[in-house]
């Protein structure tokens, strides 16, 4: 099943998005407060969400009549302000937290369509385009084509960064482990204010929702890697969370050109750059075929990979603490801390 074809909205969902204006052409909720982790049961946590827009400083206009309290003193400066801000710093996204709307706390973020097309396609922040390699709930299905097709290929970038990242011999876990750590390893706040088993714990609850979305694209890769769990009928592995535990693939060099070639343009220009840090230049042809050989290959990409990621956490996070304004901030980060330490 893709990400896509998700049509079924739960009514809770339903009721928070009429309170907020509906010109968006995406939404999805994700988080521990949507998605089941393990160890928690997700009562007592926000629900986050995204609304894609097509004109941000539109929708801006219309949220501040309709929820200007939402919104920190930012809001003074008027719709046209919070939209440049939006789009100008960070990863891209505008978030309003700590937001109550009936009986649940909420927080959400709005992104320019343009500038999640180009996260999806790209991996330039990794930001939405990561939280969307893991399982999450379609509130509102892509009225744009390219959209649609941007969210496919970014399952599929994962599924050929993951395997760069893999040995020759991998469980079903280690596989979903790797594509979910793509957009966590090098996010700052997991050294300081994220519970350091949120990977582990997202996997362990979602096995069934992790092959639903990443069977189609394994499928076209079977001259690459042997997925046991692809020979099963859909009716046996819906639902089903015992793991297989054997897992292979190809690690040639040509194998693994083959997937540095499929990786989007950031890390691939991250690759380049790194490669030639010299005075030897090289295009980028060449240079992922030099990696490729390289018995340090899976260590270069993460390390690249990672860089993405630490630089628009750092610079969503300082982004965030005007977006939400200081008290917010400050209730938000002990939040956080409070989930690390217990």
């Amino acid at each position: 099943m893709s990400l896509t074809k998700i049509t079924i909205v739960p009514p809770i969902y339903q009721r928070i998005m009429a309170k907020f204006p509906q010109n968006f052409t995406f939404g999805f909720a994700y988080g521990s407060g949507v998605k089941k982790q393990f160890n928690s049961d997700g009562k007592e946590n926000m629900i986050d969400l995204i609304f894609a827009v097509k004109d941000p400083i539109a929708w801006h206009e219309a949220n501040l009549h309709m929820n200007s309290s939402h919104y920190s003193g930012l809001k003074y400066f008027g719709h046209d302000f919070i939209s440049r801000y939006q789009r100008n710093f960070g990863a891209k996204v505008y978030f309003n937290t700590l937001v109550h709307i009936d009986d649940s706390l909420v927080k959400y973020g709005v992104v320019a369509t343009e500038d999640i097309i180009t996260d999806l396609l790209e991996w330039s922040d990794l930001y939405l385009a990561g939280r969307l390699h893991k399982p999450v709930e379609i509130i509102k299905k892509p009225l744009d084509s390219e959209l649609e097709t941007a969210l496919q290929l970014n399952l599929q970038s994962a599924v050929h960064a993951a395997l760069l990242t893999l040995p020759e011999s991998f469980s079903e876990y280690e596989f979903y482990h790797s594509i979910c750590n793509l957009s966590y390893l090098g996010d700052f706040r997991m050294v300081f204010g994220e519970n350091r088993n949120k990977v582990d714990n997202i996997v362990k609850a979602q096995i069934p929702g992790f092959r639903n979305l990443y069977k189609p694209f394994l499928l076209h890769l079977h001259d690459y890697v042997d997925f046991p769990v692809l020979k099963l009928d859909d009716k046996k592995t819906a639902g089903n969370s015992d793991l297989v535990e054997y897992c292979a693939q190809d690690i040639s060099p040509l194998a693994k050109l083959h997937h540095l070639n499929q990786l989007p343009r950031w890390p691939q220009k991250l690759l380049t750059r790194y490669w030639n840090k010299g005075n030897f230049r090289q295009d980028t042809e060449d240079v992922l075929r030099a990696i490729a050989y390289d018995p340090d290959c899976s260590t270069i990409v993460s390390q690249r990979i990672n860089e993405i990621v630490w630089n628009s956490s750092v610079s969503q996070s300082l982004k965030s603490i005007f977006t939400a304004g200081m008290v917010k901030s400050i209730k938000y980060s002990s939040r956080k801390i409070k989930k690390m330490v217990l």
